[in-house]
This record gives structure tokens, sequence and C-alpha cells, in this order.
């Protein structure tokens, strides 16, 4: 498995030379973009070809390392992020602006033997770039490629891609019910609180937009998401940690980011929470699961029908606890929504399992 380990860079003063190699690599991406779009040209004019390879787009940049003062891997690694993203998206990649105000974040790859590490610092065209967090989190000695990267508040990173193995699985089973006030609530009955990590701020947001101030306005936004991943990297931990079974609820964060709820549902970051957790159950061992979760909210957790006295549409919203009129059970409805997705789950692994054997 293939993790990120991200650590700031220190030099101030590396940054011009950060740049004029991240204008390298827009450079040799923009090719690849414009070689595609020709391509894609000729077979709408009736041409048999094929789109091209990345053994292609890297003999037809073999040469331009000297030209643009770049290592020639880098640009090979470009060539070949190019064909991933293009074939996992199965259109043509935009190109990357290298100035003006819609400007491209850098970017700089480099592959396993194009860099070297020596202590705090990273060794790359014979330049040492320094950085911090060595002695929280210290580098494996297995480092398959990494690359430089530029956040929006123009600070560069270093990222290396580690291949990691293994963690032993839990034992417990837990479903989970995404929600607003609270990020979610579990099949066990916790309900795990929401940061709110934009509401916190959104007044100083205001402040720094309507003066203009478009550098504090990019701290603010920058301390929002660190706020946020935080939260979300340390509950997703803790649930991958402790259960071999992990079910959550397939709600469409997409389509709910487009009416009134938008602010909230952006804030409280669904999608990246589930992504979180879907990785670290597999580092985990664990098995991870998105069911449909129609009907979840009515259903009795307890006697599995569906009550007349269960709460209704939009209607039912602000009722949070509510008594099954058939066996009468009370639910609190946050838990009995997680106990049924996690009961969805259960009975789809028997199938699952039946088709991994086969």
């Amino acid at each position: 498995m293939i993790l990120t380990y991200k650590y700031r860079l220190k030099d101030g003063h590396a940054k011009v030379r950060l740049h004029s190699w991240a204008w390298a690599i827009n450079q040799v991406w923009n090719y690849c973009v414009e070689t595609q779009r020709k391509v894609q040209l000729m077979r709408q004019q009736g041409a048999s070809c094929s789109w091209p390879s990345n053994f292609d787009l890297s003999r037809l940049t073999t040469g331009t390392s000297k030209d643009l003062m770049v290592n020639s891997k880098s640009i090979v690694e470009a060539c070949t992020q190019f064909t991933r993203s293009r074939d996992r998206s199965k259109k043509c990649p935009r190109f990357r602006a290298s100035s003006g105000s819609k400007r491209a974040l850098g970017w700089i790859p480099f592959p396993q033997d194009g860099y070297r590490v020596r202590g705090n610092s990273v060794v790359y065209l014979k330049h040492h770039f320094r950085f911090f967090g060595t002695n929280c989190r210290p580098i494996p000695s297995v480092v398959k490629d990494g690359c430089f990267v530029e956040d929006a508040q123009g600070k560069w990173w270093v990222c290396f891609h580690v291949e990691v193995g293994t963690l032993s699985a839990g034992t417990g089973e837990v479903g989970i019910d995404l929600g607003l006030k609270t990020l979610a609530t579990t099949s066990a009955g916790e309900k795990i609180e929401n940061p709110n990590a934009f509401r916190q701020l959104e007044a100083k947001l205001a402040t720094a937009q309507r003066a203009g101030n478009r550098k504090l306005t990019k701290a603010i936004y920058r301390k929002i998401s660190n706020i946020r991943k935080d939260h979300l990297h340390k509950t997703s931990a803790k649930l991958a940690d402790a259960n071999r079974l992990i079910v959550v609820g397939n709600v469409n964060a997409a389509s709910l980011a487009k009416t009134r709820m938008a602010k909230s549902v952006l804030d409280a970051g669904w999608s990246m929470f589930r992504n979180m957790l879907a990785y670290k159950a597999r580092r985990h061992q664990a098995t991870f699961l998105e069911v449909d979760e129609k009907f979840t909210t009515q259903t009795c957790s307890t006697c599995g029908s569906i009550p007349e006295s269960r709460p209704k549409g939009i209607a039912g919203l602000g009722i949070r606890e509510w008594v099954c009129s058939d066996c009468g059970a009370n639910h609190d409805r946050d838990v009995n929504a997680a106990k049924n997705i996690l009961r969805l789950g259960q009975g789809v692994l028997p199938r699952v399992d039946e088709s991994q054997l086969s």
C-alpha cells in the first residue's frame, strides 16, 4: 500500500528555483495536452491512430531537459502522470497555466533515483532543500518516488510516496450514519461531533474578503482545511483501528452541495471522510462498504418493519426520537439509521465473499 508523507520546505530563497522548474514541467504537460488534442482531431477526421502512450510522449520530449534545465527523469514522470490522468478520466486533461490569475500551482515530480535524502534535507539536481517534520514523522527507508508541490499560499512541500505494510484488523463492526449537526453517528450509539471549521472562522473570513486581503483570506482557508483534515484523520483512524467491518451510507454529497445546505455539507467533508475510512480500512485489512441508505431512518432496527409512527419526509426532519408502533422500541433517529446501515452491510458480506472465492 502506498501512502504520501508530506513535509514543509524551510528554504524561502529556493522558491525562485522551484518556480522555474515548475514552469518547465508545465511546458512538458502542455506539450502532452497539445499532442493529445492533435491525435483526437486526426481521429475525428478519419485517421486510424491510437492515443499517445507514455512511451510515445517520453520519446517526443527526449532531449528537452537541457533546454528546460530540469531533470530528464522528471520530464518522463510528467508524461507518465499525464497518461494516468487521461486514462483515468477518459478525456484529455486541461492545460496548466504558467502565469496570470489562474496560474496552476507548482508541481515537480521526481523518480526514486532522481533525488537523495540527507537528514532533514532532500537533494535534487545538486540543490539542497531543508524541510520540517522529520522529528515527528521519520522518513521510512523504502520510498517509491516523490514530488515538490506548492499550496495556495505559495508555500512549498516535498512529498514522498512510501510503501507501507498492513496493520492488524480490529474485532468490531460499525455502521455510520453521516450528518450535519454531528459529523456521524455510529451503530454503537456514539455521536461524533462536527468541528464546523468553516463556521468557526466565517466572520474572520468575511472581514478579510471585504478588505480585499487575499493573503489573509488564503491563510484562513488553509486553517479551515487543516482543522477539518485533522479531525477527520483522527476520527477515521480510530474507527479503522477498532473495527473489521465499516459500513457507511451512500449519501450523495455532490447533490446536497447544490441545495441550501451546501455550506454545511461542504464544511462537514463527507466525501473526504469516506475516502479516509476506505484507505485506512484497507491498511488495517478491514472491510469498507457503502450501502444504499434509503429508508434506513424510517425502518425499525429492532423488528425490521416500516411502522406508521416513523418520521416521514421533510416534515419529519425535526423528529429526532420516535417509538415503533409495531414493537414499541424507542429509537434515536440517527442511531437507528446507523444500526440499519450496519445490518445492510452485514447482509452484503456473504455475497462478496462468494464472488471473491469464485
